[in-house]
């Protein structure tokens, strides 16, 4: 028989920030939550529905993305700008930082460093009223270097 792992709780004061701003805490958001508080990750969406369906099977994909969306409105999560990946990444680490990316397999590192003085003129902020940046920066992991050929660097 298959014994099923307790989802991991989610902290009190993140609970009792999301009920003060009118989000009900079902047992399927508390999951999400226990699963998102338990380490810092960059999860997909689908990562966390694979990571709590066995435990939750009533758990649904549209539930999973509902969640993480409020997440995110709320200032709980943020999303990571992978270009080229299939899915929106989330990241549990809501403090100023930047990313490093894989071009080739994703993976993805935290920076903790800003960059001072970047900023926008009005005229490069077109009207926008910017709120926050996140830097990535894209390149090949060591990993995938070791396994690409050689690649010409255009010095003569």
């Amino acid at each position: 028989m298959k014994t099923r792992k307790a989802p991991t709780p989610a902290p009190p004061t993140l609970l009792a920030r999301l009920r003060q701003q009118g989000l009900r805490v079902t047992p399927q958001r508390r999951a999400i939550l226990g699963l998102l508080s338990a380490g810092h990750g960059h999860f997909t969406a689908e990562d966390v529905y694979q990571h709590i369906s066995p435990g939750m099977p009533d758990v649904s994909r549209t539930t999973v993305y509902s969640t993480l969306r409020d997440l995110v409105e709320r200032g709980e999560l943020t999303e990571v700008a992978d270009p080229g990946a299939e899915a929106v990444r989330y990241d549990t680490n809501t403090a100023l930082h930047h990313h490093l990316v894989c071009l080739s397999c994703h993976a993805l590192l935290d920076i903790g460093r800003d960059f001072p003085g970047l900023r926008l003129t009005g005229k490069e902020a077109a009207g926008y009223q910017i709120t926050r940046h996140q830097v990535t920066f894209l390149g090949y992991c060591p990993a995938c270097l070791a396994s690409r050929p050689a690649q010409p660097t255009g010095d003569a």
